[in-house]
């Protein structure tokens, strides 16, 4: 512990490892409680970036079921909003104040593979059976894969003893919105029949997670993940969520989960944004004056419980030279101050060359971050 104190801006502390899988090099065999248990050293940064941030335990642990995602998940933008979508519901549950992050460790690939084949072909499979002789139309219609994913987190707390130990868990279940069948065929798969598998799926995955040493008494968030379709340039978001609460078998009090991403300029049809619309199709239309030669302009807002949280902006550009590019980035500013006052906003100003300038502006300031590639 000694040579670790000299080191600025972090903290040592131990990690109650009969619980937890282990961290770093160092390792004290210790018995507890009459049952094996290791101590290693860890360490927690201090900086903290943002209050919604959890800092990390060092050295980083990765998940136990790391690369599963990307054969299963149809869009890169859901393979991280699986993520991010659940630690904004894990936020409500561990304080980042209090708590510490760590990608799951309870869940193995070999786990999750099984846990997400078929029941007939693996007897820990959550999704369907498919009966032989079945036709590709058939399956689709009544047995189309539901889960498409599994995303594990977990929460650390530490003691009095200065220790960091297991204190919650949280599962995010993603769930095809549409299968596509080995044929070609597409099949929609309606909300409610999406939200009653998931909900039946997360109580089993639940018991099955009580069952593994360590994990009976800590809180189990649950949430339950609607994965865009295929080519979809928004990614989809979490519906549903639960939790089973220290020693529960299965989660109780299923809330709705109110977020969306949505695709500015919409079209004329989405009603209920159709003042951020308007005001988009404004800051467009100021762009097209001040440069008529751009390829398009888009924007992707994530609306919470009706409200808008964040923007974020493409911006391609055919600029020639810097000093052209300093003047529409500085133009480009002005527009986001006087548009987008009280909402956060990041805009990416590209070209074929890759991101040319970026600008940044938390809701409700007036002095944005603004950094010009290359100069």
């Amino acid at each position: 512990m000694k040579r670790l104190v000299g080191i600025p801006g972090l903290v040592a502390v131990l990690l109650l490892g009969g619980c937890l899988p282990s961290f770093g090099t160092e390792k004290e065999e210790l018995i507890q409680e009459g049952e094996e248990s290791t101590e290693e050293t860890v360490i927690i940064p201090d900086v903290q970036l943002k209050e919604e941030m959890y800092k990390t335990p060092l050295p980083f642990k990765q998940s136990a079921s790391r690369g599963t995602i990307v054969n299963n998940i149809y869009t890169k933008y859901d393979m991280r909003e699986a993520e991010e979508g659940l630690l904004r519901l894990s936020n409500q549950h561990f304080d980042s104040k209090k708590y510490y992050f760590q990608e799951g460790q309870y869940i193995d690939k070999s786990t999750a593979r099984a846990w997400l084949s078929r029941s007939s072909s693996d007897e820990n499979g959550l999704n369907p059976p498919v009966e032989e002789g079945m036709s590709d139309e058939q399956i689709s219609e009544s047995a189309p894969l539901y889960l498409a994913h599994i995303v594990e987190q977990n929460y650390l707390e530490m003691t009095d003893e200065k220790k960091v130990r297991l204190a919650g868990i949280s599962i995010g279940l993603a769930l095809n919105s549409k299968y596509y069948s080995r044929e070609g065929r597409e099949t929609k798969i309606s909300d409610e029949q999406l939200q009653a598998e998931g909900m039946k799926m997360a109580e089993e995955i639940v018991r099955r997670l009580r069952a593994k040493d360590g994990l009976a008494d800590v809180p189990i968030v649950v949430g339950l993940f609607k994965q865009a379709e295929r080519n979809s340039i928004v990614p989809g978001t979490y519906f549903a969520s639960a939790v089973a609460e220290k020693g529960k078998a299965a989660p109780a009090g299923w809330k709705e989960v109110k977020e969306q991403y949505v695709v500015l300029p919409a079209s004329s049809s989405t009603d209920n944004y159709r003042d951020i619309n308007t005001t988009f199709s404004n800051f467009k239309q100021d762009i097209d004056t001040y440069f008529p030669s751009f390829v398009n302009v888009i924007g992707t807002g994530f609306f919470k419980d009706g409200e808008m949280q964040s923007l974020t902006i493409k911006v391609p550009i055919q600029f020639y030279g810097t000093s052209e590019l300093i003047g529409f980035t500085q133009y480009l500013t002005a527009l986001v101050i006087k548009y987008f006052p009280n909402v956060h906003i990041e805009v990416d100003v590209t070209s074929v060359n890759g991101t040319e300038a970026l600008i940044v502006k938390e809701a409700g300031s007036d002095d944005p971050f603004v950094h010009i590639y290359g100069y």
